[in-house]
């Protein structure tokens, strides 16, 4: 009975262990945080508390854009603009970067799901 439980406590450990996103430093599957922000031209740049929010969200668009679900062309778009619009000086831009980046977020899971069995429900 208690190998039974301790195997299942292993396996949702090791399950946990291999979902989600990669850290921002890549893996084998994934390129890294700096490599995503320069692959369409543009420069790294330092995101502050925001770039683990920024990292899955550049990897959903990015694993979107792998399976063939998102452009070369949209991807760049994307991955430019996102860039584009951070903005961290005061308060009221703050809020506009937020407002922004929830939209994004919310378009990235949206191309992942259709193209990562994984991300849709059933």
């Amino acid at each position: 009975m208690r190998i039974g439980m301790w195997a299942g406590v292993c396996a949702v450990l090791l399950a946990g262990c291999s979902a989600g996103t990669p850290p921002l430093a890549g893996n084998w599957r994934a390129p890294s945080f700096a490599d995503l922000q320069t692959s369409c031209g543009g420069t790294a740049r330092d995101w502050g508390a925001d770039a683990q929010p920024v990292y899955s969200t550049l990897y959903d668009a990015y694993v979107a854009k792998r399976y063939r679900g998102l452009t070369e062309a949209n991807y760049c778009t994307f991955v430019n603009e996102l860039s584009t619009h951070y903005a961290a000086p005061d308060a009221a831009a703050r809020a506009g970067w937020i407002a922004y980046f929830n939209g994004a977020r919310a378009q990235a899971i949206s191309w992942r799901a259709a193209v990562d069995p994984t991300l849709r429900g059933g």
